[in-house]
């Protein structure tokens, strides 16, 4: 297993080409308001019941801006534009990123009933650890990692043994805010985790709708259509961040058998 320093924060502030994100004020401890969820179920009979399901029962991590755990509160409320806006719904985050054998990068496109960014192409997995005792453990990042491992078998049906959680590697941590339409939106600190594995997949329909393995030079074509907006292709606002300031190089160090020189985890990059 890979051994990291202790998390310290040193904040790194990156060119941001084709997006524009801002950052909020350091959120406030927060916590799940059984009033506001039972107001906002009442609004929302339209919802897809898995992913209603998901939002009022899971519990995000909240955190301030140097990764501090404040609180906790639902997924459903850490998603909703209006209390983003009030500054105090930064939650954890992490995004998978796994390459199999040839070096190749799987992506996933978000089914059509997800709340935030429907329909969107992202890198493997993206989601949130709970606020539970498995996945708020700080060494060595394993409470994100166990998450990730619990994450890649809910969307994209990988045993948990295709993905054992000593082979993540927590290469960074990226801090941003993304509307997703007038109601919903995102403000993570995202943990960005690779791994090299060939692993049997069998995507959930309820969270995936499509997916695909990519090489370096598919990927650059599928973002050149993205910004051309042909095939009405379009990208997650956080793998956007991750390709336009990292990913290459960090592709590159996959394939050297070098990723270890890249890790860099006492850094909370703000990107603006």
């Amino acid at each position: 297993m890979l051994k990291f320093p202790p998390i310290k924060t040193i904040a790194s502030t990156l060119t941001l080409r084709r997006s524009s994100f801002i950052l909020l004020n350091p959120p406030q401890t927060s916590s799940r308001s059984y009033a506001t969820v039972t107001t906002a179920m009442g609004d929302d009979s339209g919802m897809d019941a898995v992913q209603r399901r998901l939002m009022f029962d899971d519990e995000c991590i909240l955190l301030d801006e140097n990764d501090n755990v404040v609180g906790h509160d639902t997924k459903y409320n850490c998603h909703l534009w209006e209390k983003i806006e009030k500054g105090n719904m930064l939650h954890r985050a992490f995004s998978v990123f796994l390459f199999n054998s040839k070096y190749e990068l799987l992506l996933q496109q978000r089914s059509a009933t997800k709340v935030t960014f429907p329909l969107v192409w992202t890198n493997t997995c993206c989601s949130h650890p709970l606020y539970r005792e498995s996945e708020l453990i700080p060494e060595n990042c394993l409470g994100v990692r166990n998450a990730a491992q619990r994450k890649l078998l809910d969307e994209l049906g990988i045993p948990a043994e295709d993905v054992p959680v000593d082979q993540f590697t927590p290469l960074s941590r990226m801090l941003y805010k993304a509307p997703s339409d007038g109601k919903w939106g995102e403000h993570e600190l995202d943990y960005l985790l690779f791994i090299v594995r060939d692993v049997a997949v069998n995507p959930n329909p309820d969270e995936v709708a499509d997916i695909k393995y990519v090489n370096q030079e598919q990927l650059k074509e599928l973002l050149r259509k993205a910004d051309a907006g042909e095939e009405g292709l379009k990208l997650s606002p956080w793998f956007r961040l991750v390709v336009d300031n990292f990913l290459f190089k960090w592709w590159d160090h996959v394939q050297k058998g070098t990723l270890p020189e890249a890790i860099d985890m006492k850094t909370i990059h703000k990107l603006m």
